[in-house]
């Protein structure tokens, strides 16, 4: 999914106690018998998404990236994984509201740090490079902080980067390239990155997006 598909200053989402109650009460008909196998909670959560996305936009997809390996090594905390969080019909859809909700805060509190991170337009390619570093060194510290560093929480992070970027007005795929060239698989699942690892990041995805290194002492 872009940025231009999740950035919420570009889709407006309207919640209040009567869209709570028609779409919990849709989500509620939905879930499955109680003896349900696995397809069928996974259909399931399918059914949710689509729902959800014909109704709000496309940024709600993310409302089950949850944190760890049941939810893909998310951010979400109202949700696990089918098995576990598809129960009885009235908890489930709670379940299924809160966690939408808690995606939507996520991607308003991005936009924001994007802002305030983002360099300046009038930039030079040094003082570009220095807040590129800075900017990717807070986004990963966010990232390892919101998800523990739990199973595939790399994922999210070369996501939340690539959102940056393109946030910044870079096309999605030379975004995507340059947080893959500056990560190269060295953060790892079930492991918190040592800082002077987050910094080389940060530091790499800098040179290599301007030519120039970042001056720390700014």
């Amino acid at each position: 999914m872009p940025w231009s598909a999740a950035d919420p200053d570009r889709v407006p989402f309207v919640w209040d106690e009567e869209e709570a109650s028609r779409t919990t009460a849709e989500i509620t008909s939905m879930v499955p018998v109680a003896d349900a196998g696995w397809q069928e909670k996974h259909r399931f959560i399918h059914e949710v998404t689509v729902l959800l996305a014909a109704r709000y936009g496309r940024w709600t997809c993310g409302w089950h990236w949850a944190v760890g390996e049941g939810g893909g090594g998310g951010v979400v905390g109202s949700w696990c994984c089918a098995s576990h969080s598809v129960r009885e019909p009235a908890a489930t859809a709670a379940g299924v509201v809160a966690s939408l909700l808690e995606w939507r805060d996520w991607l308003e509190e991005l936009a924001e740090r994007f802002q305030q991170l983002a360099p300046p337009a009038e930039a030079d390619a040094e003082l570009r490079s220095w807040h590129l570093e800075r900017a990717a060194t807070r986004l990963v510290t966010v990232v390892v902080d919101r998800t523990g560093a739990e199973c595939g929480w790399y994922g999210l992070c070369h996501t939340v980067l690539t959102w940056f970027l393109s946030s910044t007005g870079m096309g999605p795929e030379d975004a995507r390239a340059a947080v893959e060239a500056a990560i190269g698989g060295r953060f790892e699942s079930w492991t918190t990155p040592p800082r002077p690892l987050v910094d080389t990041v940060g530091e790499d995805l800098a040179v290599g997006l301007t030519g120039e290194r970042p001056y720390r002492e700014r």
